[in-house]
């Protein structure tokens, strides 16, 4: 009795202490690339590939942009711990080419699509190798992006995105990199799309650290995980709300699933959930759980909203929140 009693006390610590398995794409470079862009997107859990209604941007979907009404800017700020910081600035518009002569309606429709997503750590303790303090150190990680779309007949909708890299890491330490994304989004019917994507093509950070440790340093690559991913989204007319699914694969291995829901109870309210990195080939991996909501007013001719997300983080002394101003010109 003893013997399976001492059994079952090992295994029960074994199982409530245990380390938990987490993925490898956490440690792979471009991190911060692959938290979502805006307190939209990000309080609907990353699940936009296939949303093509309200503030786009082509972070999520290279083909998005061509969906836009109107002119679109938006900006977000992200608290943070940890001494962390998360910025996002970005701009959506569409135009239509050529005309015809018969029906006085544009031949085609494009769409273009800016951003810029800021990240870094600031308040880094430098030491020297006696252990004394040097002064504050700090880390800077910007990618700034630059895409475009056009429609393909009635339904599909294609895009390409260019994304530009740069990371500060250290005085003399920096790497570039351009990566490419592709994003295709098919109209199933006014209320259901259908979309796929493929990011961060040819994305690597090269690194050199001669300049600082001379004839000790060395040059090495870090390559970023390619992203492919699945989504569907579908409007409810009964509930005005927008449900949205999506499956992402990694080269890292990772299988994700995102779902986030809109809803539109009242002219120019919205309140958002989503929940963000399922990770269904590693349930050690803990899910993120958000929510959020935009209140937008007519001013001066001009549609001005402010949002807010909350993200659950589970490894951290606080949780993640975002606030972002949209302004529809």
């Amino acid at each position: 009795m003893k013997k399976l009693l001492s059994i079952l006390l090992f295994f029960s610590f074994t199982f409530i202490y245990a380390q938990p398995e987490m993925s490898k794409i956490a440690s792979m470079p471009g991190a911060f690339s692959r938290m979502g862009f805006g307190a939209r997107g990000i309080a609907m859990g990353n699940a936009m590939s296939s949303v093509t209604s309200g503030s786009l941007s082509a972070y999520y979907n290279p083909a998005l942009s061509v969906f836009q009404k109107g002119n679109r800017f938006q900006a977000a700020y992200s608290s943070l711990s940890f001494d962390r910081h998360l910025n996002f600035v970005g701009f959506t518009k569409k135009f239509s080419i050529g005309k015809d002569k018969k029906t006085g309606k544009a031949r085609s429709t494009a769409g273009v699509s800016l951003g810029i997503i800021n990240a870094g750590v600031s308040g880094i303790s430098g030491r020297d190798n006696q252990g004394f303090s040097t002064g504050e150190l700090s880390t800077s990680e910007n990618q700034f992006l630059i895409s475009i779309s056009k429609m393909v007949g009635d339904k599909l909708a294609v895009g390409l995105s260019m994304k530009f890299y740069y990371f500060k890491l250290y005085e003399k330490i920096s790497s570039t990199s351009l990566g490419f994304d592709l994003g295709a989004l098919y109209r199933v019917n006014d209320k259901m799309n259908v979309s796929f994507v493929v990011t961060d093509l040819n994305s690597s950070y090269k690194w050199d650290t001669s300049s600082l440790y001379s004839i000790y340093g060395k040059i090495s690559e870090d390559a970023f995980p390619w992203l492919a991913k699945l989504g569907t989204s579908y409007f409810i007319k009964s509930f005005n709300s927008t449900f949205s699914l999506e499956y992402e694969r990694s080269s890292a291995a990772t299988n994700y699933l995102r779902a986030g829901v809109e809803y539109n109870p009242m002219e120019r309210l919205f309140f958002r959930a989503g929940i963000n990195r399922l990770n269904i080939s590693n349930f050690d991996e803990p899910a993120l759980f958000s929510f959020g909501f935009e209140y937008s007013h007519q001013l001066l001719g001009v549609e001005a909203g402010v949002n807010y997300a909350y993200v659950y983080e589970p490894y951290s002394t606080g949780d993640r929140h975002i606030v972002g101003i949209v302004l529809g010109l």
